[in-house]
């Protein structure tokens, strides 16, 4: 199954949200206006007067789901999510290597081989599906350049 990291905006003034069963309704005067399964979203966003149940909190701090609250204009206000796993020492590593110049230079060197290849192959992609539409000889002389490079 594809996880798409779906995201809920909530923007209806007044609305609430709470958690039934494995679900996520918003409430909005009293009546449930929608359902979703929790496991479909990757994250809440609610704009405005828009409040959320303490067992939805938590419910979707278990599952993954952050919940972010905005004021009505889209300034940030606050964020709940549950706990972030990561790995302190290679965090450490990375920072070190961040202040090494040649580990530096060894990382930038292998991003832009990876974004030139990239380049490369978009050039090829376009010759293929649009060879009637562009310049052959402009484009296929770029690919070559950034070959050779």
């Amino acid at each position: 199954m594809k996880k798409l990291l779906n995201t809920l905006f909530v923007i209806t003034q007044g609305a609430y949200l709470a958690k039934e069963g494995e679900t996520v309704a918003v409430k909005v005067d009293g009546e449930i206006v929608l359902r979703l399964p929790v496991h479909t979203l990757g994250g809440i966003v609610c704009f405005g007067q828009v409040s959320c149940s303490p067992y939805l909190m938590g419910f979707c701090a278990e599952n993954g789901v952050a919940i972010s609250f905005l004021t009505e204009n889209g300034s940030f206000l606050a964020k709940v999510q549950g706990p972030v796993s990561g790995n302190v020492l290679l965090r450490r590593e990375q920072y070190r290597r961040a202040d090494d110049l040649e580990a530096s230079a060894l990382i930038a060197r292998s991003v832009l081989t990876g974004k030139i290849a990239n380049c490369r192959t978009v050039l090829h992609r376009a010759l293929r599906d649009h060879s009637e539409k562009i310049d052959t000889k402009a484009v296929t002389a770029a690919s070559q350049t950034l070959q050779t490079r």
